[in-house]
């Protein structure tokens, strides 16, 4: 049992023709093309020359098949575009810092929200430029201006989420105690002025460009402090925490990261804000520097 069809050559571009090439005169020749039950395509072309005609059959199907689909996506209803917003732009960030920058359980990616602005630029043009070394962040910015990542960390800036709960510190008390006294007094023998002098004495940040250190955990603190120790983290110069961290011992990184990590998290605590009456800082830092954007 069969079916079968005449295809004429004039259907179908020349080039596609479905043609015996031993003949020269088949510029309207009509080839019959057969499908058995066995599914498989047979033309009445004697053997010699089908080959051809079989290839050229499969191409033109291929083609029409191309012409159908391309015919059902320009008639196919147009999908919803995705909101033009801020909010939709970060959708990448919040798998590692939360929604609107809350944070996450993981101890190394750290709460976005509620930084000042200029710091979260800064920070951002860091990974960009490559100061700062995280490969997810460094790719995930590469090419992104100036502009685009103020917008970004104006957005972080302005978000007060709830603060996740962060678990207590398990650090002996005498270290809790040894970390104190660096974040609120410092250690003038070495030079390292206390922490509350510059991030204020609530360890809020201050505006523009020094951030809360409230919600971090004690890893990423002696990480972050290690990262400016050895160089692998700077900041705009002069970069005064690497000057500050370069001064501390393992010891004192461990007693300070365990002391700020103990500490409760308030919301309603924000950057302090830039004002002539504020107090001044121990040391010249870059970080101050307000972004043109």
């Amino acid at each position: 049992m069969e079916k079968c069809w005449q295809i004429e050559n004039s259907a179908v571009p020349k080039e596609h023709a479905l043609t015996d090439t031993t003949n020269s005169n088949n510029d309207r020749q009509a080839v019959p093309v057969c499908v058995h039950a066995n599914g498989k395509g047979e033309s009445s072309v004697p053997v010699s020359a089908r080959k051809p005609t079989l290839r050229r059959l499969i191409l033109f199907l291929a083609l029409a098949g191309a012409s159908a689909g391309h015919a059902l996506a320009d008639t196919a209803p147009p999908s919803e575009a995705p909101p033009n917003t801020m909010e939709a732009r970060v959708q990448a960030c919040i798998g590692c810092h939360g929604a609107q920058g809350r944070g996450v359980d993981n101890v190394y990616f750290p709460r976005l929200a509620g930084k000042p602005a200029t710091y979260l630029y800064n920070q951002l043009v860091a990974f960009r430029d490559g100061r700062r070394k995280y490969v997810p962040m460094n790719y995930l910015i590469a090419y992104l201006p100036d502009a685009y990542l103020a917008d970004m960390a104006a957005y972080f800036a302005a978000q007060n989420p709830p603060p996740l709960v962060v678990p207590a510190t398990a650090a002996a008390p005498a270290l809790l105690q040894d970390g104190q006294r660096i974040a609120t007094v410092g250690v003038p023998a070495k030079g390292v002025p206390a922490c509350v002098a510059c991030h204020g004495d609530s360890l809020s940040g201050r505006e523009p460009g020094i951030p809360g250190l409230l919600g971090l955990r004690a890893d990423y603190v002696s990480a972050q402090l290690g990262a400016w120790r050895y160089g692998i983290r700077t900041a705009v110069a002069p970069d005064c925490m690497q000057i500050v961290a370069g001064k501390l011992s393992e010891h004192d990184v461990a007693a300070v990261s365990n002391w700020i990590a103990s500490l409760p998290v308030t919301p309603q605590l924000r950057p302090l804000p830039a004002s002539a009456g504020a107090p001044r800082l121990p040391l010249a830092c870059g970080s101050q520097t307000v972004h043109p954007h």
